[in-house]
């Protein structure tokens, strides 16, 4: 799973992506619905937090300024989710939260390189992509609270996403 950053007050200040703040809890709230994590809230570290079957990780390194990493930033940081993705030997589905994770993650692994403009996937809310690798790429909105409070994504969609990719995990 990848997302945007840490935020100033979640994970750059837990040490741990997604947690401290609403988007952590709307993930780990899910992935513990869909039966990926231990506990439905991530607090800290050293909450007792266990990931089953998921790995989480982000574009950026960093708190960007106004919740929107530079371009110059990303491609700093790719490096490091190129080393995670390389580490990750077994996965089988890659749900990237938001467009910007979705182009770093397609970046970092290779595939955006890979494929011809026309032959990469595309972003979208719920969009699924099989890769020649036989890799899944599953596609949400990123449950930041602008998209949250307006309705772009609800409980439902979100929901869906999770309920799409337990069922890829558990086929492959």
């Amino acid at each position: 799973m990848i997302g945007l950053a840490p935020a100033a007050h979640g994970g750059n200040r837990t040490g741990r992506v997604f947690t401290g703040d609403s988007s952590g809890d709307w993930l780990y709230a899910a992935l513990h619905r869909h039966g990926f994590a231990s506990q439905p809230q991530s607090v800290g570290r050293d909450d007792g937090m266990r990931l089953v079957r998921c790995w989480i990780s982000a574009a950026g390194r960093c708190a960007p300024p106004q919740y929107r990493p530079t371009r110059a930033e990303l491609e700093r940081c790719r490096g490091y989710l190129a080393a995670e993705i390389r580490l990750l030997r077994e996965v089988q589905v890659a749900l990237v939260l938001g467009h910007i994770a979705h182009d770093s993650w397609l970046r970092a692994s290779g595939w955006w390189d890979r494929l011809s403009v026309r032959d990469r996937p595309r972003f979208g809310h719920g969009a699924e992509h099989a890769l020649p690798d036989g890799t899944t790429l599953l596609c949400s909105y990123h449950p930041s609270r602008q998209n949250t409070n307006t309705g772009r994504l609800t409980a439902g969609m979100w929901d869906e996403v999770f309920e799409r990719a337990r069922v890829l995990v558990e086929r492959a």
